[in-house]
């Protein structure tokens, strides 16, 4: 049985006969959240599957201009939290119809309303950075969830993973390096140093 196939087997297992069984996959930038997602998405029961990105609720550049944070993007203040908390208790509550931003990386803007969760969805896929940064307030974020996944890949790996990534966005090696530097390395010790434990820990392997 492959990673992939053992983990969604695990999440199945865990969620019995619930109506809504919500799970948080967490990671530092670069460590393949949404390509583990996406990827449990395919395997796990079709038509009861959704994923949402916590990316979604970035604020947008003019806000974090004004705020003196825009060269802080991606770090858990530059996150609309309330908004973010809200959405998971609509979720939670197993309203018929929720609406999420998704995050648009290639305009660096939040599309709202770009999908939809219906009632009759079961697994809920809740991936970002800080689903289990033990700070105020996502600290609160803890009884939303029924299971919790931490994605660990090592440092130098997500390195590398980002520098593909502002290349293929168009960033030069050197602007790549200097946000990298300033910016996804500090978040990403943030990441690996204030999280609570998960139920399961992923590798490599899971998402290469």
């Amino acid at each position: 049985m492959s990673e992939i196939a053992t983990i969604a087997a695990t999440i199945f297992k865990h969620a019995g006969k619930a109506k809504r069984f919500v799970v948080a996959i967490a990671g530092p930038p670069g460590s393949g959240k949404s390509t583990l997602s996406a990827r449990l998405r395919d395997v796990l029961p079709q038509e009861t599957v959704e994923v949402v990105p916590m990316d979604g609720f970035h604020f947008d550049d003019a806000i974090l201009e004004r705020r003196g944070l825009r060269s802080r993007k991606g770090a858990p203040e530059t996150f609309d939290f309330t908004g973010f908390e809200a959405l998971l208790k609509r979720i939670r509550a197993g309203e018929s119809e929720i609406a999420i931003p998704i995050f648009d990386r290639s305009v660096e803007l939040s599309r709202a309303a770009a999908a939809v969760i219906s009632g009759e969805m079961k697994f809920i896929l809740v991936e970002g950075n800080y689903l289990l940064l033990d700070e105020a307030p996502w600290a609160r974020l803890a009884p939303l969830f029924d299971m919790t996944v931490f994605v660990d890949v090592p440092r130098a790996e997500l390195e590398r993973r980002l520098m593909q990534r502002w290349r293929d966005l168009g960033r030069s090696d050197e602007d790549a390096r200097a946000w990298i530097a300033s910016n996804d390395m500090p978040n990403i010790e943030r990441v690996l140093s204030h999280r609570r434990p998960a139920d399961m820990i992923v590798g490599m392997r899971a998402v290469p």
